[in-house]
């Protein structure tokens, strides 16, 4: 019997158009690509807004807002932002618990949140190909506590912890701190791959088998996607599909400067899953197997 493999956009991310051309930055532009990746086969829109004045992505309420609406008054589908970056070099500072999640509460408030980022564990993230004086190069901060409010603010607002699994053992603490936050809905894991990023594995089949037992060990029969910075899922995805998995696509995932854009990626992934004899997922769908409807 088919079943349904859900598609996640993640339409731009916080490299800016410099390192990624075709990404949309203008929330007009963010709103047509959300929707049309919507009508490509996405169900799960991620997004991060820019500063129109600076080019720069930025933590801006009304910002999301408009976006979130935007396409959400067209389409049925679900979209969520990002936190703010909390690390050294790059990104200049750490956050306090309530500032690194001030927007995401304001959102949730509003009743504008059904997904939050919330990733639980620290990790290097380097360039393994540097470009130069300007690559990719910082130590990306959730501690402790910033996860335990995240899931908190999860447990009282009744949106779902998008987990991105960067290293082992963001599975394993992310699903020991959901299960100890009462009220916490059961969270979406993301298995986090790169090819040019120094982070957890490179997307090859043996990887993915050594996530999917942990996970199955962890927190058993949970939902989860292949996803990744910098890098080509291609040589998983069957694997992926064969062992119930869902797939994120999109220009924050794709290598630097990819000549493919938003609605096209998306696409693909929809044909590979029906070439694979699998539906489409709707977010209706989604968010009845998450058990949150």
């Amino acid at each position: 019997m088919t079943r349904p493999v859900f598609i996640e956009a993640a339409l731009n991310g916080p490299w800016s158009q410099k390192r990624q051309p075709l990404m949309p930055v203008t929330p007009k532009a963010l709103i047509s690509e959300g929707i049309a990746c919507a009508r490509a086969g996405a169900s799960v829109i991620h997004i991060h807004v820019y500063d129109p004045a600076t080019g720069l992505q930025f933590e801006d309420f009304d910002a999301y807002r408009a976006v979130i609406e935007g396409i959400r008054e067209v389409e049925d589908v679900i979209v969520y932002p990002t936190l703010p970056l909390s690390g050294f070099e790059k990104t200049g500072q750490t956050h306090s618990p309530e500032a690194r999640f001030k927007t995401v509460k304001k959102l949730a408030a509003a009743g504008l949140l059904e997904w939050s980022v919330i990733d639980p564990g620290t990790t290097q993230i380097n360039e393994l190909d540097p470009r130069g004086a300007d690559d990719v190069r910082f130590l990306y901060i959730n501690s402790e506590a910033e996860i335990r409010y995240g899931l908190e603010l999860a447990s009282q607002y009744k949106f779902v912890p998008s987990f991105a699994i960067y290293e082992p053992g963001f599975l394993r603490l992310g699903a020991h701190l959901s299960a100890m936050t009462h009220g916490c809905k059961r969270p979406i894991y993301r298995f986090m791959f790169s090819d040019k990023f120094s982070f957890g594995f490179p997307a090859e089949e043996i990887y993915l088998s050594a996530y999917i037992d942990l996970l199955q060990k962890t927190d058993p029969n949970a939902i989860w996607m292949i996803a990744g910075l910098q890098v080509d899922l291609s040589q998983i995805t069957t694997s992926c599909l064969a062992n119930g998995g869902h797939i994120r696509t999109g220009l924050e995932d794709a290598p630097f400067d990819f000549q493919t854009g938003n609605v096209e990626l998306v696409s693909q992934t929809a044909q590979t899953i029906i070439k694979e004899n699998y539906e489409i997922g709707t977010a209706a769908q989604f968010r009845q197997n998450l058990n949150y409807l």
